[in-house]
């Protein structure tokens, strides 16, 4: 599975934001800048912009959600941060999360059981709520995800909260460890020592207020249909009518975002320079839609262009792109229990052997990436720790271009005299039937079959890939062809706990465990950094990655780049959370 896929972190008494939210990125002091010197890293935001104008952003698809409490991908996220206001946010170009919704840092308990948020006065909602916004909206929005009919896609991170729904609810239910004991202050109390892992996850959209007397009419039925009622507490809002409908949204077509008229600057860091925002959804062909945007006019891409035009603005538009870091990585997991992957030094030989650059180049070449060395990636607190661009030094993943030399005597090391396999079962491997997926599992095919393995390669549709096949161990994937794994929040334990811990190896689907790595020794060092703060939080993590890679559980092949491209006349800004444009901080020129 791809979390938020493109499709997204406290001392006795603890204030948090100096602390517990430096495990989204670091504070001033730290040495853990988190700024990594791989491509990517996110240029600041414009420090000032001309005020008014339409910019349009062409798209080839829709969001997945507006629904604050339901959407997951980078399209939603997009939108959410632009008509919503969580209770922490990203500027562009930094790690470090700043105070939205919220006023001030979150503050920890000595024991690590409850975070207390204070929340600003005069924010308020638009039409047709056109109230100020209380700690009731932030903690009826926790909630509400937790329902089946809201459908949250990451409540888990939120499981340590008292009284939260082991599964979703019928009908939104009130949680005991929320408690509102006035209207500016939250407090969520924790069943464990939890804070330090639940703090980071307060810039997610399930932060976003929403209002009970509004929304639970919409939030009875199945599904939940607040997503076409969304309202704004954020500088923009899709345009509706007098009853709340959203006029301005027309599903896999268009979204118009335009200006929410009870949005008061006194109360926000962000400028908001534009009038309005027009999302086209449906571009049938990307390649001409980012030619039109690099010649054009107050047009601006959605995500990545394709190769060719990525490369043209790389080229001849230097002053129309800006890359980040996207906060992920691709791998090929190498599923231990099919043999003889279960053999540690047959998976080292593999990672020996890989030309990582190859698999790079099946993707775009260099413009899309840089070579994975260990999987805390680029722009996640821990990277620097882990070695940055280097990783941690094992000698099976020094040579991005692969050291056949090296892969043969791991598999001398594995009982095969050869330094080939010579077993005659076939392994399956699984990858998405549409490019880039499919051109880089047959690139790992080849890389494979040089070792004397013989694959059989399955293409399948994309939505298919993992909920069907990589996700599920009785299809016996041993290797799945267009994995990858993208932040939730910067968070290094968001990034490896999930994909790599023995509990989240789940046998009966659903299971993002994909190599199945069921290691005692990870599991305890993972329990004991997840109660650490700071620069400790990011050295444990460091070295639980470390220990990762020496298990040699999959080939971390990538580090991801977004590149956003846009017309001469738009000064762009793009958000490194989310890896978008940044309607926020964008202007035109």
């Amino acid at each position: 599975m791809t979390s938020r896929m493109i499709r997204l972190s406290l001392a006795g008494g603890v204030s948090a934001l100096a602390l517990g939210l430096a495990a989204c990125g670091s504070d001033s002091s730290s040495s853990s800048t988190t700024k990594s010197t791989a491509k990517g890293t996110p240029a600041a935001a414009p420090t000032s912009g001309k005020q008014g104008g339409v910019l349009s952003q062409l798209g080839a698809s829709d969001v997945d959600y507006l629904d604050p409490g339901h959407t997951y991908y980078t399209g939603g996220y997009q939108v959410a941060y632009a008509i919503g206001r969580p209770l922490y946010s990203f500027k562009p170009g930094e790690d470090t999360p700043t105070a939205d919704l919220a006023d001030g840092d979150p503050v920890i308990s000595p024991d690590k059981k409850k975070i207390t948020v204070k929340i600003k006065s005069g924010v308020k909602f638009g039409p047709p709520v056109n109230r100020a916004v209380t700690s009731k909206d932030v903690k009826y929005a926790i909630e509400r995800a937790f329902s089946k009919n809201v459908g949250g896609q990451y409540t888990f991170y939120f499981s340590a909260i008292a009284g939260a729904p082991a599964k979703p609810t019928s009908g939104v239910k009130p949680i005991s460890g929320l408690v509102t004991p006035d209207d500016n202050t939250l407090e969520i109390n924790l069943s464990k020592a939890a804070a330090p892992s639940i703090a980071p996850a307060l810039v997610m959209p399930i932060t976003i207020p929403v209002p009970e007397e509004y929304a639970s009419k919409f939030d009875k039925k199945s599904p939940s249909t607040y997503n076409t009622h969304v309202v704004s507490s954020g500088a923009y809002m899709v345009k509706n009518d007098a009853q709340g409908n959203l006029t301005g949204y027309k599903a896999g077509k268009s979204i118009d975002l335009v200006r929410n008229p009870n949005w008061d600057k006194a109360t926000d860091y962000k400028p908001a320079y534009l009038d309005e925002i027009k999302l086209t959804t449906n571009e049938s062909n990307m390649s001409v839609a980012a030619q039109q945007i690099l010649k054009g006019s107050h047009l601006a891409i959605d995500t990545n262009p394709p190769s060719a035009e990525l490369k043209l603005a790389a080229t001849q538009y230097k002053g129309q792109f800006q890359q980040v870091a996207a906060g992920g990585f691709r791998w090929f997991p190498l599923n231990q229990k099919i043999k003889p992957l279960d053999n540690i030094n047959v998976r080292k030989a593999i990672l020996a052997g890989f030309d990582r650059n190859a698999a790079i180049l099946a993707r775009g070449g260099k413009f899309v990436g840089i070579p994975g060395t260990h999987f805390i990636p680029p722009g996640i607190p821990g990277f620097d720790e882990a070695g940055g661009e280097k990783g941690p030094g094992q000698d099976f993943l020094a040579n991005p271009s692969g050291d056949p030399a090296l892969a043969a005597e791991y598999m001398k090391k594995a009982g095969y005299p050869s330094g080939k396999y010579t077993g005659k079962a076939p392994l399956l491997m699984v990858t998405a039937n549409a490019d880039p997926g499919k051109a880089q599992a047959e690139v790992a095919k080849a890389q494979l079959e040089k070792l004397g393995f013989k694959i059989t390669l399955r293409t399948v549709p994309q939505d298919a890939t993992y909920t069907d096949y990589c996700q599920v161990p009785a299809k016996k994937v041993a290797i799945c062809g267009s994995a990858g794994w993208f932040k939730d929040f910067n968070d290094p334990q968001s990034m490896l706990e999930p994909t790599f811990k023995g509990s989240s190896y789940n046998p009966d689907g659903g299971n993002n465990n994909l190599g199945a790595l069921q290691d005692p020794a990870i599991d305890k060092a993972m329990d004991a950094a997840a109660l650490l703060t700071g620069e400790a939080r990011y050295k444990a993590w460091a070295k639980i990655d470390s220990m990762i890679v020496d298990q040699a559980p999959a080939i971390p092949f990538i580090w991801d780049n977004t590149t956003i491209v846009w017309s001469k006349d738009v000064q762009g800004a793009v958000n490194g959370y989310y890896t978008a444009l940044d309607y926020n901080f964008t202007s035109l020129k």
